[in-house]
């Protein structure tokens, strides 16, 4: 998976609900069309898959293998 600069980055491993979602919504309102962000978690958010899908995001997970799973979104 190619990654996003890090600056688009959100780190949400260690937060409580709702804050991953929150601050995804907040990076995902900064990107441009064709930009990319990458979230990382330690479950797979599949509430948040059904939103970027209505909002027309696309999206690409990938498990690591310390069970980070890295969703890389694109604008």
């Amino acid at each position: 998976m190619s990654r996003p600069p890090p600056e688009r980055i959100v780190d949400a491993r260690y937060l409580e609900p709702p804050e991953p979602f929150v601050r995804t919504m907040e990076m995902l309102d900064t990107l441009q069309p064709g930009e990319a962000m990458m979230l990382l978690l330690f479950r797979e958010p599949h509430p948040l898959y059904r939103v970027l899908r209505q909002n027309g995001h696309t999206y690409e997970t990938a498990l690591q293998d310390d069970g980070t799973f890295e969703i890389l979104i694109r604008r």
